[in-house]
């Protein structure tokens, strides 16, 4: 199911990543599950692309690398 707004991502999204991740994330998201029909694999996808441009800090929180 893709997702058609930021306020659509799982709360585990919505409540931890900053705005532009959470872009990269449902961007991810949303062309993985057309290309592999899985969500579990556009799930996998999705926070694959996220962990490129961000990282959690030592405090838990995502930031930029």
């Amino acid at each position: 199911m893709p997702y058609e707004s930021l306020n659509e991502l799982p709360d585990a999204v919505k409540d931890h990543l900053p705005h532009h991740a959470q872009e990269i994330f449902k961007e991810a998201f949303n062309a993985a599950s057309e290309e592999y029909k899985e969500e579990e694999t556009a799930f996998k996808v999705a926070w694959n692309a996220v962990k490129k441009k961000y990282k959690k800090d030592d405090d838990g929180s995502w930031v930029t690398k």
